[in-house]
């Protein structure tokens, strides 16, 4: 245990002037009733200065040796290391605001793993799903190179595939510039009072001819009064709701495939829910699917892959509109997700 010098002298200062003024009534003969109140003054002191070294001892000194330790521990990237509360009685703001601060430093490094985890997840994600395309890409061509496509029919066949996985990378590609600037504060949203039943009414019809085309059931219903206004960026909820309709596309896997939308008004917000009865999400997946760039297992194991980022747009729009969307879904029975817009 080091001592600072400083507070050491003050203690032995006050212990010694006693004992001088001891010596120097015993030198010079005062007289005896002087002599022995200065004696009794002296030992006083003496045994004060004993107990308050004592205290500051336990008080303080040892606090702040545990606090030094646990600086280090904290320098050396241990930020699990805790200080016991009852050791800093008397210095409670020193154990507040190192607390505070290794908090702060361990969600910051926590956030940094998670965020170096994403990157690798990102990169492995997209090339994954940049080389399965390409690969098909340059088969084709080399059947067209090699005379593999021998009829013009045949030709324009593969030429129609080359075309198809080229927009799809082409998608991929403008998802992850979109989410890039969403994610940051690269992007501006243009915010209109917007009528929300002919909103969504304008909406949906495009919708249904989409998915009447690939032969899904869809439903629509409005529980919202005619002249009911909200802020929004138009095109920015309709891509929200693009993903999170094109998801449900995506992981449908029955006979009978259905889409549900509804929208419903209360006092002081607006309610969307998009609902499915596609494979559902496994419920160890489920919080995570608004992470940036999380995939399931179920996504992994198909060929349907993804960047993983469609539902985070989704999330980064409806809290750039100060809303919220949460998901509940059942694993093989269906998924609703569930929007919050502030009126």
């Amino acid at each position: 245990m080091k001592i600072g010098s400083g507070l050491f002298s003050v203690v032995c200062l006050v212990i010694v002037v006693p004992s001088i003024l001891l010596i120097y009534s015993i030198n010079y003969e005062t007289a005896r009733d002087v002599d022995l109140w200065l004696t009794i003054l002296a030992c006083v002191i003496d045994v004060i200065a004993i107990v308050m070294w004592f205290w500051i001892y336990k008080r303080i000194l040892v606090p702040l040796d545990k606090m030094r330790i646990a600086t280090k521990k904290i320098a050396d990237g241990n930020f699990d290391y805790e200080l016991d509360e009852k050791d800093f009685v008397e210095i409670p703001f020193l154990y507040n605001d190192f607390e505070k601060m290794r908090i702060k430093l361990k969600e910051n490094e926590e956030e940094k793993v998670l965020s170096e985890n994403a990157s690798r997840e990102l990169v492995s994600n997209i090339s994954h799903d940049l080389k399965t395309p390409l690969t098909a890409i340059r088969g084709y061509v080399e059947g067209i190179l090699d005379g593999v496509a021998s009829s013009p029919q045949k030709v324009r066949d593969y030429l129609t595939t080359i075309y198809n996985k080229t927009n799809d990378m082409t998608k991929l590609i403008d998802e992850l510039l979109y989410y890039s600037r969403v994610s940051g504060n690269e992007f501006s949203y243009n915010f209109e009072k917007t009528n929300v039943k002919e909103f969504f009414d304008d909406y949906v019809k495009d919708l249904y001819l989409e998915l009447d085309t690939i032969r899904i059931n869809f439903s629509y219903s409005a529980n919202v009064d005619a002249d009911t206004m909200i802020d929004i960026d138009r095109e920015q909820i309709k891509r929200a709701l693009n993903n999170i309709v094109a998801n449900a596309v995506k992981y449908m896997d029955k006979e009978d495939p259905e889409i549900h939308f509804r929208v419903k008004e209360t006092m002081d917000a607006i309610n969307i829910r998009i609902s499915d009865n596609g494979r559902g999400i496994d419920e160890k997946d489920l919080p995570h699917i608004f992470e940036r760039f999380y995939r399931g297992d179920a996504s992994r194991n198909t060929k349907l892959g993804g960047s993983g980022i469609g539902l985070s747009i989704v999330k980064k729009v409806i809290e750039n509109h100060e809303g919220s969307v949460v998901a509940i879904s059942k694993s093989g029975v269906g998924t609703d997700i569930d929007i919050v817009l502030k009126k």
